[in-house]
């Protein structure tokens, strides 16, 4: 099994995730991730959908992605010459003996405190998956009260980009 990312710009309107992410449940696909957004035009929407599986299913999936009305471009992303990145708040047990072990952390993550409380910090982390996760384990010990995951943003480097006619 494989990981994928797939890239896929829609029309910016109510129904279509649920239209996009039912195309995976009918069909018995997990998504491990799914983010969406407006695009710098408001018509369109960019989902980003990161799954696992074979490269038959890669292709399966995208001929059913293309069949969809508001699915405008689609793209499966190269990981190795893509950006991906993804965001995660972490609340963290605040104690007075861990306090500077878990700042250090975050220094040493490049990460930073966005709440202080006397009995929890909360802790904003954007990066890689592996250095998140990484994050994750190493204060884990501390106690993670509460965690919440972007889920994976991604874009391909260099001149290729997502992007309709209709949205230049």
């Amino acid at each position: 099994m494989n990981n994928y990312i797939i890239g896929i710009l829609v029309s910016n309107l109510s129904g279509v995730l649920s239209r996009v992410s039912g195309m995976f449940t009918r069909r018995c696909f997990n998504i491990d991730s799914l983010t969406v957004g407006e695009t710098d035009s408001s018509e369109f929407s960019r989902i980003t959908i990161a799954f696992h599986g074979t490269s038959h299913d890669k292709e399966q999936i995208v001929r059913q992605l293309e069949k969809l009305y508001d699915v405008k471009e689609i793209e499966v992303l190269d990981e190795h010459n893509s950006v991906i990145r993804e965001l995660a708040l972490i609340k963290i047990r605040n104690t007075e003996e861990s306090r500077s072990a878990i700042m250090t952390a975050v220094e040493v993550f490049r990460s930073k405190i966005v709440d202080y409380s006397p009995t929890t910090l909360v802790c904003e982390l954007t990066g890689e998956l592996s250095k998140i996760n990484a994050f994750i384990e190493l204060v884990r010990p501390y106690g993670i009260i509460e965690m919440d995951r972007t889920g994976i943003v991604a874009v391909e480097r260099g001149e290729n980009c997502l992007k309709t006619e209709a949205a230049d």
